[in-house]
């Protein structure tokens, strides 16, 4: 039997680290080595020397504590920290000016709303002055007899309408208590207490002026509002042209088409609303004369103003008529004015708005029910009142700025939530579109932005260029002429 001319190895040692690596094991079977002399490093090639794995992790940079998840997370929420300091500081900022800053909220919702009117003129032959003054005239005339007739007509009897509305409420509790189902009233009855004590005093009235600040803060508003809504109407189209030469391309088509859906919402919310406004009140106010409601003119009136508050607006002026009808013309009386009031606001919610509204504020009903608590929470009642239309202009805006959002039902998510004609696209006109593609591609097709330091040399230098060119056209024009002159 044939043996090996191959030495018996010697077993292999434990604990020798890197010098014992594999490559020296394997040269040391190949007979490339000395067996017997273990400590001799290996070399060559590919084998990592001792104390290799220990130096790289000494010279090797530190990790930073950000790049794992949790420090990713952190710099995230310093990141939202900080928005939202800055969002904070801002709001801060607005509230301290609120007098300007309703001021010219309610005058830009004037103007949009008006501003159809002026251009209307223009077409007509009016210039811009005149047609400027006969709708900024209108407006002040129409809001003015509006606020005054108000006045006039709530003011004398606006300390009974507060005290049927209580007595009502009391009764209303009698009818409750009184029925099969026991109802513990005690809280609900001290919370109405003082709600009444509050209306009833002078101080309603002092709260309601100190909401802006002071009286003098008000008239200031008023006069600043006023003189807004002057300049918007004459001069809107040139201060936002001035704005749009700041930008470029797709930027400018964007910002263009921002304030033309912007005015689109605000003036339709403004004019549908007060048009369904007027005729809630006129149904309502008819319904409670014929049914011999006392205080029906107030009341109207009453339904005119809250109807510019969405959702609850008509909910509060019907309250009230009901609870008046229920102490002055007893349980039968309210229970018919409760059935007008559901037909009205039914005739309101399914025909009124959709034909004269349409679809301008594109909003579900819970957005608009949280921005009109958060408006009032922060503005009070002039914030409930323009909570919602500029809510509405927020996601217009949102809508032209983002392209992010999937159009179309989806394989997987179903239907699409948003209607097709609840998109920003689909409301504007031709002529509009084809304006934004025109600032879209105006340089690309070879337009101009103006005459700056460097269009205007490279326009001299095409001037002369052409110059020169048209001379030399005219030398040899006139050449050829000679030539062809000559026999």
């Amino acid at each position: 039997m044939a043996t090996s001319s191959r030495p018996e190895q010697p077993p292999r040692r434990s604990g020798g680290g890197s010098s014992t690596a594999p490559l020296h094991a394997e040269k040391v079977l190949g007979g490339e080595a000395d067996p017997g002399i273990v400590g001799v490093p290996a070399t060559g090639p590919g084998v990592e020397p001792a104390g290799f794995e220990e130096t790289t992790q000494a010279l090797a940079p530190a990790v930073s504590p950000w790049a794992d998840s949790l420090g990713r997370a952190g710099s995230r929420a310093a990141q939202t920290l900080l928005v939202a300091a800055v969002v904070v500081g801002v709001i801060w900022v607005l509230l301290r000016v609120k007098v300007v800053l309703i001021a010219v909220l309610v005058a830009l919702i004037l103007a949009s709303a008006v501003g159809p009117a002026v251009k209307w003129l223009e077409r007509r032959g009016w210039s811009n002055l005149l047609a400027t003054l006969a709708a900024f005239l209108g407006i002040l005339a129409l809001v003015g007899g509006v606020l005054t007739g108000i006045v006039f007509a709530v003011r004398s009897e606006w300390d009974t309408l507060t005290a049927s509305a209580l007595e009502g409420w009391n009764e209303l509790q009698r009818l409750v208590q009184s029925g099969p189902i026991p109802v513990d009233t005690a809280a609900i009855d001290s919370a109405v207490q003082q709600a009444g004590d509050f209306v009833t005093s002078g101080s309603f009235a002092g709260g309601a002026i100190s909401g802006l600040g002071a009286a003098t803060e008000f008239i200031t508003g008023v006069v600043l509002m006023i003189v807004v809504l002057f300049f918007c109407l004459k001069d809107g189209e040139k201060m936002w042209n001035f704005t749009l030469r700041w930008f470029r391309g797709e930027r400018r088509a964007k910002l263009a088409e921002s304030v033309d859906r912007s005015a689109q919402v605000l003036g339709g919310y403004v004019r549908g609303t007060a048009f369904v406004a007027l005729i809630d009140a006129v149904f309502i106010g008819v319904a409670l004369l014929a049914l011999r409601v006392p205080l029906a003119i107030p009341l109207a009136v009453l339904v005119f103003v809250t109807a510019f508050i969405p959702v609850v607006g008509a909910t509060i002026a019907g309250v009230v008529a009901v609870l008046v009808a229920l102490v002055t013309n007893g349980p039968g009386t309210a229970l018919l004015v409760v059935v007008v009031i559901i037909v009205v606001n039914q005739i309101e919610g399914n025909i009124l708005q959709p034909i004269i509204m349409g679809r301008t504020l594109s909003l579900h009903a819970l957005i608009v029910l949280l921005a009109l608590t958060v408006g009032t929470l922060v503005g009070g009642i002039f914030g409930a009142i323009l909570a919602v239309p500029y809510t509405a202009v927020a996601w217009a805006v949102i809508q032209v700025w983002s392209s992010r959002y999937q159009v179309g039902d989806d394989p997987v998510l179903g239907p699409d939530p948003v209607n097709p004609k609840d998109r920003v696209e689909s409301k504007a006109t031709m002529a509009e579109r084809w304006k934004y593609q025109r600032m879209r591609y105006q340089q690309a097709l070879g337009g101009r932005f103006g005459a700056t330091e460097r269009d205007a040399d490279r326009q001299d230098d095409s001037t002369d260029d052409g110059g020169e060119r048209a001379s030399r056209a005219a030398g040899r024009g006139t050449g050829s002429g000679e030539d062809a002159r000559k026999p």
